[in-house]
């Protein structure tokens, strides 16, 4: 992660929780805003949304626990942080779930592989649910808005599109790299990009 410039504290939380052997959950949250504020509602997003479906509950029952248990922000109307869910299964399926983060990308041989996805309404809020059978060496790349928005007014006019991410994976992919090394590669393009002062909040998350 990068936090955005004179923050102490990252906007965004990752979280990963393992069920047994049987699965493994990871919520990446970007809080609304900056700073404290949006620490504490990333981090209490990405616990919940983590506990309760590690303990099998609903998508749908989780978003609504979450837009109960959160406070609303007076000045923009809403709380809660945006989210993205990955939950790998024993059986090979990866279950994707998006709410107003940028689109997981899905690198499978090195190349962009895209998959489908179905929208759902939930609580007034557009959810994308996305499942899909698993191959070796399949790597998904999770990330908050930090990172489409580097270099906004200054390297690039209207930021780093997900396609211009997706050719930086393709580039710089190696099947040996572990998910440290392409997480790390890719916040320190965002960086480069940002002038090493970081307009947003950034987080990089890749399984």
């Amino acid at each position: 992660s990068l936090n955005k410039q004179g923050e102490k504290i990252c906007g965004d939380h990752i979280e990963v929780v393992g069920q047994g052997e049987s699965a493994t959950t990871v919520v990446l949250a970007d809080g609304l805003g900056s700073g404290v504020k949006a620490g504490i509602l990333s981090t209490l997003t990405s616990k919940i949304l983590s506990t309760l479906l590690a303990n099998d509950m609903t998508i749908e029952d989780c978003v609504r626990t979450i837009a109960s248990t959160l406070p609303v922000c007076k000045v923009r109307g809403f709380a809660y942080s945006t989210f993205t869910i990955l939950r790998i299964s024993e059986d090979l399926q990866a279950e994707i779930i998006q709410y107003d983060n940028p689109q997981v990308i899905l690198l499978r041989d090195g190349k962009n592989h895209d998959y489908p996805t179905q929208s759902e309404k939930i609580d007034g809020k557009i959810i994308y649910k996305s499942r899909i059978s698993l191959r070796e060496d399949d790597t998904f790349v999770l990330m908050s808005d930090g990172a489409i928005h580097a270099g906004i007014g200054s390297a690039l006019n209207f930021g780093w599109q997900r396609e211009d991410i997706i050719h930086f994976l393709e580039t710089v992919y190696n099947r040996e790299f572990t998910a440290k090394t392409l997480s790390t590669m890719l916040v320190n393009e965002c960086s480069t990009l940002y002038g090493g002062a970081p307009g947003d909040d950034t987080s990089i998350c890749t399984v």
